[in-house]
């Protein structure tokens, strides 16, 4: 049974319980906060089309407004609704790493919102592959702006506890999925470039991205 935290209004939600997800997806769209597993670390996520529910990111975090805030999807298809110039690399990119902890870097569509991109023109997206994310997208029906759910600057939590003790009462809810089998971070390419600009390492590194690029007749540059 989800319950109230002593030291705020945050609803931890056992994930394994049958309406945890159900619960954190009605928040969702009434507006809240609500973190949760993913194959990498626990994200913090909102409705991509809620200007009130990017801000309370912002706030909840302490995030630069600078900082974009990057999108996860379900599938591939998905992608074409926010994605402005197909760039040549996604579709292999994608078809060989998604689901999974890669993130790229694209010029955004119309359709995205200025308050998720701090008005760079550029979008970030995953497709994560992690049940529990996976399930409430499902739910939802559409794409959740989400960035790790953590202080800006502090580590990035693992688990439920982690998260409860650095935004306990700043959110509306954890979904407890158990320990993030991944650990760090996703890898970011950038593909608003050519060649594409590899921009993080994570768990995909430079060997596994240079051989599918060239696979597909693309280079890989790296930022030092």
């Amino acid at each position: 049974m989800a319950r109230d935290l002593d030291t705020g209004k945050t609803l931890l939600l056992p994930a394994g319980q049958p309406e945890a997800l159900r619960q954190a997806a009605d928040s969702l769209r009434a507006g809240g906060l609500v973190a949760f597993p993913t194959d990498t670390v626990y994200g913090l996520g909102a409705l991509v089309w809620s200007e009130a529910g990017i801000a309370r990111i912002y706030a909840a975090k302490e995030r630069p407004a600078e900082k974009a805030i990057p999108i996860l999807l379900s599938n591939l298809s998905e992608a074409h609704r926010l994605v402005g110039a197909w760039p040549a690399p996604m579709e292999t990119l994608a078809r060989r790493f998604w689901p999974g902890p890669l993130t790229l870097v694209v010029p955004c569509g119309e359709r995205v919102p200025d308050f998720i991109t701090s008005g760079s023109g550029t979008v970030a997206l995953r497709v994560p592959n992690h049940p529990v994310t996976l399930q409430l997208l499902s739910l939802l029906g559409q794409p959740l702006a989400v960035t790790s759910a953590n202080r800006s600057g502090s580590s990035s939590p693992l688990t439920a506890q982690e998260v409860l003790d650095q935004l306990a009462g700043r959110i509306d809810a954890v979904v407890d999925g158990g320990r993030c089998p991944g650990g760090v971070p996703s890898t970011v390419l950038s593909l608003v470039t050519d060649p594409p600009i590899l921009l993080r390492v994570g768990p995909i590194g430079i060997p596994e991205l240079r051989q599918v690029l060239e696979e597909g007749g693309f280079e890989l540059r790296v930022v030092a």
